[in-house]
């Protein structure tokens, strides 16, 4: 059901299967994630975009200009300036459908213009995607699986600033990306009785831990959890 494409500060692209598939996120160059997609790219019911950079959106317009549907906010569509008759601009709280798909935007906390995560319902399946996000201010019932930014630990994060990383760079983490500790207190607040899996995403290169948290948060939730390769 999720495939992560690429997920890393390099490239971000997951695609969810289904009768419907959805592409999230499109940080990729296209000719490669027409390859990663086994080119059959154009035939997706559409790409929903969280938000502008680059390793979420580089290949937004040429997508768009091979005929893909795409889903994001006015603020992200204005920050990477796309206008085409494709373009769907979508805004938090309010849902909308693709094809099979109930898809409901909801706000998400990053240095974006207009950050939005995506909770996707079809059939059985209710999927929970939101990535670049310090917290989630919302609770979900019925939750299905899961896909999640888990992109430091402070731990980690602080021992790299005593070891000469940037505190400037310490302060933009912490203020747009989610940690293992605030990843945790979110999978505490929320349903997780239906949950099949659960995929950790967008880990930091120098300041995670794959193995530790596929082992946390896997000892608290009960649920098979899977951690996105780049």
């Amino acid at each position: 059901m999720i495939k992560p494409l690429a997920s890393s500060s390099g490239g971000n692209a997951y695609l969810i299967g289904g009768r419907s598939p959805l592409l999230l996120d499109c940080g990729l160059p296209f000719r490669q994630l027409q390859m990663t997609t086994g080119y059959q790219l154009t035939s997706l019911a559409g790409c929903l975009l969280s938000h502008e950079h680059k390793d979420h959106s580089k290949a937004a317009k040429d997508l768009l200009k091979a005929g893909m549907d795409l889903y994001t906010s006015q603020g992200t569509a204005e920050a990477l300036g796309l206008d085409h008759h494709r373009l769907h601009i979508i805004q938090a709280r309010q849902q909308f459908q693709v094809e099979d798909w109930t898809v409901l935007p909801f706000e998400t906390q990053h240095d974006a213009k207009e950050p939005l995560g995506f909770l996707l319902a079809t059939g059985g399946e209710k999927i929970l995607y939101a990535t670049d996000t310090f917290y989630i201010r919302y609770r979900f019932r019925g939750l299905t699986r899961i896909l999640l930014e888990v992109n430091y630990a402070q731990d980690i994060l602080d021992a790299n600033v005593e070891a000469g990383l940037s505190p400037a760079h310490r302060r933009r983490v912490m203020r747009s990306h989610m940690s293992l500790e605030t990843a945790k207190d979110f999978f505490r607040a929320n349903d997780l009785s239906k949950v099949r899996e659960i995929w950790l995403c967008h880990l930091s290169d120098g300041n995670s831990d794959a193995e530790r948290f596929k082992r946390e948060i896997q000892a608290l939730t009960g649920k098979p959890v899977y951690v996105a390769k780049k």
